[in-house]
């Protein structure tokens, strides 16, 4: 009994221990200085030379009457709309081309995916290049030379030089990355219909379009709502495109949180206001990622 004991002590201990590191590890390096940011955000340290006098919330009521911050809100809105919409909806225009079993499909999905396969910093700096403006003394660039060539030079724009219109050249970019991204979801998906209930709907004379409305959209419901996570969640902490590509743009017009918190703790050295806006990101993704977690949860508890 003692050896049985032993041997059962063993067992139990050994994966604990194997574990534990990776357990440590997590808790120090993410959620240690989660707590440790949200403690910086609460002081007074905005100068080289940490302050960790605590001032309550008047960093955060400050960072929500800043301009600058207001306008990268609004930027962030207009990003996240058009990224998560055009996004599924190309993709799910992809996946439906593809879905009809035409030749070279591999090589087709292939070139749809590949964007996905580069950094946004890639991305950035190609986009970067096509949405080139030109100037008038070397003419057009990129896109705007393409419209030329075509006899729609009514069309050329400023791009990501244009105040009014710089966050959708930063949308178009990230669009292009992640749409492949999205047709891959919705191909597995659309794989994933038993043919038997179109079929069946086919014989009671239910057309093509209601066919995927009535039938195949409900099937891929839990996939729509993965990708919206998944697309909500990079727009929302969207940096590395907006450096590449634009910078904050002609009067913020390219801006985000992201990119204003980077310029605060380490050009600025306001490194609690830059802890204040991480804060705000961490809670407006959480606000997004846990009533997912909390779905899935309770629907595997269903099945």
């Amino acid at each position: 009994m003692l050896r049985v004991w032993q041997q059962l002590r063993g067992e139990r201990i050994i994966p604990v221990l194997l574990f534990l590191p990776s357990v440590l590890l997590v808790g120090l390096f993410v959620y240690g200085f989660i707590g440790w940011t949200g403690l910086v955000s609460l002081s007074n340290w905005n100068k080289l030379s940490p302050d960790y006098t605590i001032v309550g919330l008047r960093n955060y009521l400050e960072l929500f009457v800043h301009f600058r911050f207001q306008i990268d809100m609004r930027n962030l809105a207009v990003f996240t709309a058009l990224f998560v919409a055009v996004s599924l909806a190309l993709g799910f225009l992809l996946a439906i081309l593809l879905d009809q079993r035409i030749r070279g499909e591999g090589v087709f999905r292939t070139i749809y995916l590949y964007p996905m396969s580069l950094s946004f910093i890639v991305t950035g700096v190609v986009w970067r290049w096509l949405l080139n403006p030109g100037s008038p003394q070397m003419g057009s660039a990129g896109v705007n030379q393409l419209l030329d060539w075509l006899g729609l030079g009514s069309l050329k724009s400023g791009w990501y030089t244009d105040p009014k219109i710089g966050i959708i050249a930063v949308a178009i970019a990230a669009i292009w990355q992640m749409s492949g991204y999205v047709m891959a979801l919705y191909l597995a998906g659309l794989r994933s219909v038993p043919e038997e209930l179109r079929e069946a709907a086919r014989v009671d004379g239910a057309s093509e379009l209601q066919i995927y409305r009535h039938v195949v959209l409900p099937f891929l419901r839990p996939i729509t709502l993965g990708a919206v996570i998944i697309l909500g969640h990079i727009s929302l902490k969207v940096y590395d495109l907006i450096v590449a590509m634009t910078g904050p743009g002609t009067g913020f017009s390219c801006d985000v949180p992201a990119y204003f918190m980077w310029e605060s703790a380490f050009h600025a050295n306001r490194f609690a206001r830059g802890a204040a806006i991480a804060v705000v990101l961490l809670v407006m993704v959480s606000f997004l990622i846990v009533p997912y977690l909390i779905y899935s949860l309770r629907r595997e508890a269903r099945v």
